[in-house]
């Protein structure tokens, strides 16, 4: 009889047991811990866009790394694109900054976000230490901003055309900005910068053109009526050399604009904190004011885009022809 009671008693914990397990919280797995697990569309150049992000993980910044995450494993990667302002509120002061740790290092830490990081400069930065980012690829490769406007080209996969990525510097073109509060600022040579934007567009004969810089040229948020000194410094050029798509920060909302002309024009600065949306404009095909991100694939004939929000969204969609 002990031993039977023993036996029912032996039955009894077994069943608390699997039942308590099944009731376990969701543990992560290896492929969602250390990376994508399905391979990468080879005819395509794969990656996210983020602006405006750097805010120690608050205002929503690991939510959307998480959902960042979560398009890596979808669609694995190649890099990411930053828009500028990459630490609030005044930049980082060396390359052992806290900010690196606390808005960086602690927020997209996940496998699918190990990939080079190509970035722009915002006006937060420049309250900081510019040298600093430039620097800090020595201490994570994967910072691979090392000057302050640049160009690259990169192929398309299984096909003979080539993508040009060309990052500017527009901080200079800005005139509210007070010199005294922007570190080097006043001694950035705008032009040079034009010198060497129109030598870049003008002999490259990639079949896209990507233009990425911090304020933009075309918005309905909170700062539109802020811009045309921008936008009639640049806009003469990327018309003239016909590029594609020109991408921006420094509003903190997402839009996608289109006037007339060769060039589409998107705003992301949507990393953390957002803003309002001030009012639509007749070319504005899309704008919200909700944290989030861009994903691209580009293809030989078709750039692929979609705006995807903190919570895994997909708030719009569109493919662009060159």
């Amino acid at each position: 009889m002990k031993n039977y009671r023993k036996r029912i008693q032996w039955m009894f914990f077994c069943t608390v047991l699997i039942c308590s397990c099944s009731q376990a919280p969701h543990i992560v797995n290896d492929a969602e811990k250390n990376g994508p697990s399905n391979p990468k569309n080879e005819n395509s150049i794969n990656f996210l866009l983020l602006g405006d992000w750097g805010r120690g993980g608050s205002y929503f910044q690991k939510s959307v790394a998480n959902q960042m995450r979560a398009e890596g494993m979808k669609k694995p990667i190649d890099f990411v694109l930053s828009m500028g302002d990459n630490f609030y509120p005044s930049g980082v002061n060396s390359t052992y900054d806290a900010g690196w740790r606390e808005s960086f290092e602690d927020v997209y830490y996940f496998k699918s976000l190990n990939v080079p990081w190509y970035t722009v400069f915002g006006n937060h930065d420049y309250e900081g230490s510019i040298k600093a980012e430039l620097e800090y690829g020595k201490v994570n490769k994967r910072w691979a901003t090392n000057e302050r406007y640049y160009s690259f080209e990169k192929a398309i996969p299984g096909s003979a055309q080539k993508v040009l990525f060309v990052f500017i510097d527009t901080n200079p073109f800005d005139p509210t900005l007070d010199l005294s509060n922007h570190s080097d600022l006043g001694i950035q040579d705008t032009v040079a910068q034009m010198k060497w934007l129109q030598r870049v567009l003008s002999s490259s004969t990639a079949n896209w053109k990507i233009m990425i810089g911090h304020h933009p040229l075309f918005t309905t948020g909170a700062r539109k009526s802020q811009f045309p000194y921008v936008r009639n410094s640049l806009l003469p050029l990327i018309t003239k050399y016909h590029v594609n798509a020109y991408f921006s920060g420094h509003e903190h909302d997402l839009e996608y604009q289109k006037p007339d002309g060769p060039t589409h024009y998107f705003v992301n600065g949507a990393g953390s904190a957002v803003r309002p949306i001030k009012s639509n404009e007749s070319y504005t095909r899309f704008a919200a004011s909700d944290h989030g991100f861009m994903s691209v694939q580009l293809k030989q004939d078709t750039m692929y885009l979609q705006i995807i929000n903190y919570k895994g969204l997909q708030l719009f969609e569109t493919a662009i022809t060159p």
